[in-house]
Order: structure tokens, then sequence, then C-alpha cells
């Protein structure tokens, strides 16, 4: 049983069968919620949800990202059947990045998360300020306090 509840392998039931429980320590649902959800993932997958890319379109996309986390996210999403890569027989040669169908309907949840913080940004500053600022009276200094004005604008 546990390894149906975890999504372990098993000869005699298919994955289709499994329950995913990516609380579980040993669930393969982790690893892909991590690919989703890690800063680049992240990026990556929102980045695409706006259509076809090459690589240096993308990574111009996605601004500060280097060409190794680039490479390396894009491996591990196309592993999990959220990114297709198609590599063109040209030379040079053409390798275009895009959703599949279920990268797709995870980067539009993963959208409407983005649109709400960023809509939320000013109650999320102010927070962040009043907690400074209480640390601050107590003692305890802000080690890695971002600066407010680089957070702020729109979409």
């Amino acid at each position: 049983m546990d390894s149906e509840r975890t999504g372990g392998s098993s000869s005699t039931v298919d994955a289709e069968d499994l329950a995913f429980d990516v609380f579980a320590r040993a669930c393969p649902s982790r690893g892909t919620l991590e690919h989703v959800t890690g800063k680049w993932g992240g990026l990556i997958l929102g980045a695409l949800h706006d259509g076809t890319f090459r690589f240096n379109e993308l990574r111009r996309r996605v601004d500060g990202v280097s060409e190794k986390m680039l490479s390396q996210t894009l491996h591990a999403l196309e592993r999990d059947g959220l990114v297709h890569r198609e590599a063109q027989p040209t030379n040079p040669p053409r390798v275009d990045y895009r959703l599949t169908p279920l990268g797709s309907a995870v980067a539009e949840r993963l959208l409407a998360l983005i649109h709400l913080v960023e809509d939320r940004m000013p109650e999320v500053l102010t927070a962040q300020e009043r907690y400074d600022t209480t640390r601050a009276g107590s003692g305890e200094a802000a080690a890695s306090r971002p600066a407010a004005a680089a957070g702020r604008g729109g979409r």
C-alpha cells in the first residue's frame, strides 16, 4: 500500500492507478513540483506560455538566467513532459521550445499565482517594511532587505 500511496514503482500497478502524495517523502511528484516552482522553472514555464522560443530568445525573456541554468531547467521540464524540444536539421541547428498540453495547463495555473503576487505587491512591501521596522526596533537587523524601489511596478 505504501508504494501505491507514494507513487513507488511496482511491476503489477500502472502509474495511472497510483495515488500520489506530494507530502510523502518518496513521492516522485516532489521532484516535478520542485522543477515547476523553482525560481527558473516557474519563470521559464510562464515565458513559454507566450509561445515558442529559441534558446537565446528564452534566455533574453527570462532576465538573469544563465545559459547553464536555462539548459538544466529546460532538460528537467522536458523530462517531466512539460516542455517539448524540437531540433531542426538546419545549418546552423535550430532548436525550438514550446509547452506541451500538460505544460500549458501547469503554466496557466502558475501564471494565475504570478499575477496574484504581482497585483498584491503593495501589500507585501508594506508587510516587509512593518516587519523590518519591528525587527530593527527589537535589535534584530534585517540582513537581506531588498530595495523596495526595485520591486515596484506592474506587469
